[in-house]
């Protein structure tokens, strides 16, 4: 049985080999079977970014440019037919956004990236599903930002990292985000830092019952 690292060694090298270049794209749409029967596959770890963000952030300290396959464009949706993938789950990763103590400027780039991704699910609403990624580096925007995403836009939950500049979100700071996290009853994908998070048997110390997560 391949061992944790290597797993994860396996995932880094599959992802990276997407970000340098999107799949060659077929005609048609594969259908997965698992014993014969027709099952529907959803792609959890789908990240994606929006465009528009870019204006949000020039000039100032967190500018960058928001580009690359990551881009919501129709080439997605050839990629989904050809590797099987019947939904995919959203998000927006690197969460970059982190880093500025600009508590607008972060209300600012969450409410553009999350209406951004709400506008290609209402596209596609039978191929794609959104998750929002919150200003954590400020809980109760990033609880409010969630009540938006989920009850306005119909997001089905959070995706976070596994540390805020350093720090895991577990302290008593972030029970707001928590506590809104339960009262809407939705999952939280949270995605490492880097693999170091992971293979640390404390990597990902959560509050409560979550552990190691």
């Amino acid at each position: 049985m391949p061992s944790r690292r290597a797993f994860l060694g396996a995932i880094g090298m599959a992802a990276g080999m997407l970000a340098v270049k999107p799949p060659v794209l077929a005609q048609g749409r594969k259908i997965v079977r698992i014993g014969g029967k027709r099952v529907k596959t959803v792609d959890i770890h789908a990240h994606a970014s929006i465009k528009d963000v870019e204006e949000i952030i020039r000039g100032t300290p967190v500018e960058r440019t928001i580009g690359g396959p990551r881009i919501l464009e129709p080439w997605r949706l050839a990629m989904m037919d050809e590797w099987g993938i019947d939904v995919s789950v959203i998000s927006a990763n690197q969460y970059w956004w982190y880093r500025t103590d600009d508590r607008a400027l972060a209300r600012d780039i969450i409410r553009v990236q999350d209406d951004g991704f709400a506008e290609w699910v209402a596209r596609y609403p039978d191929r794609f599903v959104a998750l929002t990624s919150p200003a954590l580096q400020f809980p109760d925007l990033a609880a409010e930002q969630l009540d938006y995403a989920v009850n306005e836009l119909g997001f089905r939950g959070a995706s976070i990292a596994g540390h805020v500049n350093g720090v895991a979100p577990a302290g008593p700071e972030y029970d707001v985000f928590w506590s809104k996290c339960e009262e809407l009853d939705v999952p939280v994908f949270t995605h490492p830092a880097g693999a170091n998070n992971i293979v640390r048997e404390d990597g990902l110390e959560f509050p409560g019952d979550l552990g190691n997560t």
